[in-house]
């Protein structure tokens, strides 16, 4: 990757320079651990004392952390976004020289479109279709019938259009499996992690809206509609006909129950077992119940002193019934 030089990264991205524009930067570094050609970034304030010592050769920060920095600066509103705007300009992914790997399986009349890279060992089901730029990386699968928009990202081991888990009981407690004659519809802009499994829709279709990022590991059952630019953590489990909104975001080991809404920018912590519609924007964590976040963080920080509690009530009883009885 060829050096470039950081007023070129200022030209290009916008933000304000302090100081020397002619610096080289070849690579993208934390604070502790970038060298001379280096750009690193401060965008949590408990890495801030570790601003005086970088050895960097500029950072990125907010306008704030200015006056402490030692080196030359990129100034900035949103040093995180600027940060990864910066990182994908100068380690952008080199694709294979071959747009479909002799390994994969891709079926007779599916629909790939142009610029697709489609890697060792995958398999695109008959019917389905691959908009323009996207990339799968090795050993991903999608089913028949199941649609991708352009510029998706799927890693390894993802799963695209398996089965809903659908079945209906016997009077003898043996089940009996529902067709699953859906289908997965994925927009534009898409990033799916390794190893993550989204089932096809029963009846109806399971649709994945523009611009959702989801991570690695990740169920999402069948008829579940996640809606655009919302993002999900890895080991999030999303059950069938759920609906979450637009703009939510969704922690690492989430649980969402099945037939649920969610409102548009919700945002549901890490854990946090969502048992009932969520109708209204905001922070949710928990588990039984979950609560809006602040008033979950009132609870918990007396449940803490629950013991302490009991003790000066068991005390104050003790010293009631002594009162009482001298009256």
């Amino acid at each position: 990757m060829p050096a470039r030089r950081l007023d070129e990264v200022v030209a290009r991205f916008g933000g304000n320079l302090a100081g020397n524009g002619n610096l080289l930067i070849s690579g993208i570094a934390t604070l502790e651990g970038a060298g001379p050609e280096d750009l690193s970034f401060l965008t949590n304030p408990k890495y801030r004392n570790q601003l005086a010592g970088t050895r960097a050769a500029a950072v990125i920060l907010a306008p704030d952390a200015l006056p402490a920095c030692p080196v030359p600066a990129i100034v900035t509103a949103n040093p995180y976004l600027y940060f990864a705007r910066v990182a994908g300009w100068l380690h952008e992914a080199k694709r294979p020289d071959v747009a479909i790997h002799p390994s994969a399986n891709v079926a007779r009349d599916a629909v790939i479109g142009r610029n697709v890279v489609i890697e060792a060992h995958c398999s695109i089901g008959e019917g389905a279709v691959i908009g323009d730029d996207s990339w799968l990386h090795a050993n991903v699968s999608v089913y028949a019938g199941c649609r991708i928009g352009a510029r998706a990202i799927i890693h390894s081991g993802a799963v695209i259009g398996s089965d809903g888990f659908g079945f209906a009981r016997e009077s003898d407690g043996s089940w009996v499996k529902i067709p699953q004659t859906g289908r997965v519809i994925i927009g534009d802009d898409v990033e799916i992690g390794a190893n993550t499994t989204i089932d096809r829709g029963a009846l109806e279709d399971t649709v994945i809206e523009d611009g959702v990022k989801l991570d690695n590991q990740i169920q999402v059952a069948h008829n579940v509609r996640i809606g655009a630019h919302t993002a999900m953590a890895g080991c999030v489990g999303v059950a069938g006909s759920a609906a979450i909104g637009r703009r939510c975001t969704v922690g690492g080991g989430a649980v969402i129950l099945g037939h649920l809404t969610l409102a548009d920018d919700v945002n549901v912590s890490a854990g946090t077992l969502v048992g009932k519609s969520i109708p209204t924007p905001g922070t949710y964590t928990g588990t039984v119940p979950f609560l809006e976040h602040r008033e979950w963080l009132k609870n918990f920080a007396r449940l803490r002193h629950l013991e302490a509690m009991a003790d000066k009530i068991r005390a104050l009883e003790t010293r009631l019934a002594e009162l009482e009885k001298r009256s």
